[in-house]
């Protein structure tokens, strides 16, 4: 369940928390495919790095 995170006194979203914790598996994700050529399967980089972002987002706010 979503609740809020409290920072020494100052309570933040959930989604702006994993909002932040989303960006680290993507951009793993964004590098392995950078070292082993994946990259150059998508013609739209920049719309492929946005989509994976959401759904990396989606997938920690339903699993976590």
């Amino acid at each position: 369940m979503l609740s809020e995170f409290d920072l020494h006194g100052v309570f933040l979203a959930p989604l702006a928390v994993y909002a932040l914790a989303a960006l680290v598996p993507s951009i793993a994700i964004r590098a392995v495919l950078a070292w082993c050529g994946g990259m150059r399967l998508f013609w739209h980089v920049a719309l492929f790095d946005l989509a994976l972002y959401f759904c990396t987002l989606c997938l920690l706010i339903r699993y976590v």
